[in-house]
């Protein structure tokens, strides 16, 4: 590891650091807003859950560095805006997450959801504030998931010159110098480690029943 490299280039590994988190965090928060009514969807109408289900994972199917390429064309953006990125991982993300919220809401039991209706829960009322809440342990554990995988993915974007801590790797490469790639995956790390925290926090902050230790 050449120490000097890596003080000399600190403030610009800072900033690649930040873009990485900013696109992984991005496309992670909207892809989870959008699968959110998707699953849903899946679980009320169940007949719409093997199309759903289906469709989500061919999209995950697609090679990333595939789609980076395409989506310019398609929506008009420059191949480098980071937009792409965002969009592309947004995909990734609603693929994996569509059954995760499905099958979240249908491990709520059966009595709750007839108990909210008995206290004269229209279905969104019970949806958005009985069993959505319950289901978030589920939804939280898939999150997490597709997170770490952004986190991942979002590298493969360097091979098309949007800056990131995927440039570290191409650098490195490109130089044969083993130090900006050994920055790149110890950041990346911590970059997931770093998500994994925080959704595990706000998993646990957003379910207090769930900590709460029975009377005796």
């Amino acid at each position: 590891m050449n120490w000097d490299w890596l003080g000399r280039n600190s403030d610009r590994i800072v900033d690649l650091f930040v873009q990485h988190a900013w696109l992984a965090a991005a496309a992670t928060l909207v892809g989870l807003v959008v699968a959110l009514p998707l699953g849903a969807v899946a679980f009320r109408y169940r007949w719409t859950y093997p199309p759903l289900t289906t469709l989500a994972g061919l999209l995950y199917t697609i090679p990333s560095l595939a789609l980076f390429v395409v989506l310019p064309g398609i929506l008009g953006t420059r191949i480098l805006d980071p937009v792409n990125v965002v969009i592309a991982l947004t995909v990734y993300t609603v693929a994996l997450l569509v059954r995760v919220v499905a099958d979240a809401l249908a491990s709520v039991p059966e009595a709750v959801r007839q108990s909210a209706t008995a206290m004269g829960y229209r279905p969104v009322r019970s949806l958005v504030t009985v069993q959505f809440p319950l289901a978030v342990p589920v939804i939280g554990a898939g999150l997490r998931v597709a997170a770490v995988s952004n986190v991942s993915l979002v590298s493969v974007a360097a091979l098309l010159g949007v800056e990131q801590l995927g440039s570290l790797f191409t650098e490195g490469f490109q130089l044969n110098f083993f130090t900006p790639i050994a920055a790149g995956i110890l950041l990346s790390l911590l970059l997931a480690v770093l998500f994994d925290v925080v959704i595990v926090l706000a998993t646990r902050l957003s379910t207090p029943w769930a900590r709460a230790v029975p009377s005796r």
